[in-house]
């Protein structure tokens, strides 16, 4: 079976990509072109049944912006099942508050840089 980018859920990745939030476009422009150590990023990925913010495919590493959808019961059930969903294929999750994107860029960085396992 094919966990990345199934065509059933490309409609999905598009209108995510049309509907950005603020804080998924300011980090957009920080991690696209391989700005961030080289680093390849895709934004609205999907892995399995679960569409990711953002995926770095040679770190094995998702970057998921929160914002209140996750704050709800039933948003943090379906986070703890694509977790452990995407932790079972090898896959590290970081979570970040959309505001914390905004307020606090470069910590957000600093913050995914410390998740890299080389350097390029």
């Amino acid at each position: 079976m094919k966990l990345n980018n199934r065509s059933e859920l490309e409609p999905r990745r598009k209108a995510l990509r049309n509907f950005s939030t603020s804080a998924e476009v300011a980090l957009w422009l920080m991690l696209k072109g391989r700005q961030l150590d080289g680093r390849k990023f895709r934004r609205q990925h999907s892995f399995g049944p679960y569409v990711l913010d953002f995926y770095c495919p040679g770190e094995s590493l998702a970057i998921e912006l929160d914002g209140e959808p996750h704050l709800t019961q039933d948003g943090k059930e379906h986070d703890e099942r694509r977790a452990g969903f995407l932790e079972d294929h090898g896959i590290k999750i970081l979570r970040f508050e959309n505001f914390h994107v905004l307020d606090h860029p470069e910590a957000v960085i600093q913050e995914i840089k410390a998740h890299f396992k080389r350097l390029c």
